[in-house]
């Protein structure tokens, strides 16, 4: 690597990879669905039932379906490759959210919406893990400094999630409230078809799929019945790797992937949250037609701390900064209590607490590739995503339920009630890990300094 090209911008290093602006470009496209269905259903649904219970848990049961699956697909795409399976599932996937866009359009019976939603939610899967699952196999060979690159690819990554949640919300409130109810449950489908298409076709970035050694291969050096791992020191499944009896180890198999997997699950209820609550405090306000600005807020102030957090060098323990971010998130949400009174003075409050989100998203995302190994990569990944899911739809189900017994005031409480519960299990990962030596020995990424 030139020296031109070590002093420059780490974002700029990142975007001179082969195929990386493509790739990039195109999952963020295919992303939209995660900033705009949650809240589309919650908007269709409480406008043809009038009921945020019914609405709340229409949208948990969306994003619940979807949280048991995603590690499923995981699996299936370290497995066989992502474009083998990301084609068969895109186009299942695109039938059954315009079923379920059309029965709502329709006002089919309520009922029946429920079952669609199910199985709308059965068909999602991941983008977020797949194109983080490219940047580590793009980056893989470029020892420290990759590893440097990928600190800065994982925030670009949250910071290219909150450019779809600034825009998501905006575009599905304005579609809901300006063309039609049920408008904003169809964009989303077409991005996602665009976006899914293009990222598959791109073969090039495509890491390779896990495969297995073949029973000839599996005696090794070691002498008669040693195995050979088709992994090598990177992390990475060796070339010429076939079919036989390897079998990679399932990242939920690691505490560390479980403890995380219960923190992300956790926090994650804030935010469907604060989206429910906010919904229903504008519409109380008669405010209704700017609630996708007002909640795109906290997205914009995520997305700058993307920026600035993907452009500094971590030092120390990664678990000190989740915790550190978590607390701030918990003050933030506070914060978010004591403003909801003016839209102005919350928006300003939304901005700077968004600050904390994406960073934690990106230090989860770094845990995991320090933990386990390329063979399960998509699949650690993709339990954050599932236990965000989880979250989201447990947020949803409770703040519907508060908002109709307590109102707003009661709805705003839950944010920061659920993100100060996760700060204490950040601390038992600190601890946990804060010995070099603990930290790694629970390591299969040799590649990858052990994290304290």
């Amino acid at each position: 690597m030139s020296a031109k090209t070590r002093g420059s911008s780490p974002y700029l290093t990142l975007f001179r990879l082969p195929g990386a602006k493509g790739f990039c470009t195109a999952a963020a496209l295919a992303r939209m669905p995660i900033s705009m269905m949650g809240l589309g259903i919650v908007l269709a649904l409480n406008h043809i039932y009038n009921n945020w219970t019914s609405a709340g848990l229409m949208s948990a049961v969306f994003t619940l379906s979807a949280a048991l699956v995603t590690p499923f697909y995981a699996r299936l795409f370290d497995r066989f490759g992502q474009r083998r399976v990301g084609l068969v599932v895109l186009s299942v996937q695109i039938v059954a959210m315009l079923a379920f866009a059309l029965g709502a359009l329709n006002r089919i019976a309520l009922g029946a919406l429920f079952v669609m939603a199910i199985v709308m939610g059965l068909t999602q899967f991941s983008f977020g893990a797949l194109v983080r699952t490219r940047w580590a196999w793009a980056l893989g060979p470029q020892g420290e400094r990759g590893e440097e690159l990928l600190n800065t690819a994982y925030a670009l990554e949250s910071g290219v999630d909150e450019c779809v949640f600034i825009l998501g919300p905006i575009l599905a409130a304005w579609l809901a409230t300006s063309v039609n109810p049920v408008a904003q449950l169809f964009v989303p489908i077409a991005a996602l078809l665009v976006g899914g298409l293009i990222f598959f076709s791109l073969r090039s970035t495509e890491p390779p799929a896990v495969t297995r050694v073949p029973q000839s291969q599996l005696i090794g050096a070691g002498g008669q019945g040693a195995v050979a791992s088709p992994v090598d020191a990177g992390g990475v499944v060796k070339p010429g790797a076939h079919q036989g009896r390897y079998k990679p180890r399932s990242a939920m198999s690691h505490p560390v992937v479980l403890l995380l997997f219960v923190i992300f699950v956790v926090f994650n209820m804030s935010f469907s949250a604060v989206d429910v609550t906010v919904t229903a405090l504008t519409k109380q306000m008669g405010r209704e037609s700017i609630v996708g600005l007002q909640l795109s807020l906290i997205a914009a102030g995520s997305l700058c701390g993307a920026l600035i957090f993907g452009s500094v060098k971590l030092r120390g323990s990664r678990w000190r900064y989740l915790t550190l971010y978590l607390t701030l998130l918990t003050i933030g949400f506070i914060g978010f209590r004591l403003t909801m009174g003016n839209l102005l003075v919350l928006g300003a409050v939304e901005l700077v607490t968004g600050l904390c989100v994406s960073p934690i998203y990106a230090i989860g995302n770094l845990i995991v590739r320090g933990t386990v190994d390329s063979s399960a990569l998509t699949e650690g990944l993709s339990w954050l995503s599932t236990g965000s899911s989880i979250g989201s739809s447990l947020g949803s189900t409770l703040a519907g339920m508060v908002l109709d017994t307590a109102g707003p005031a009661g709805g705003m409480m839950i944010p920061w009630i659920v993100t100060a519960c996760a700060v204490p299990l950040a601390l038992v990962g600190w601890a946990f890990n804060r010995h070099p030596e603990r930290a790694g020995a629970g390591s299969t990424n040799p590649s990858v300094p052990a994290q304290r």
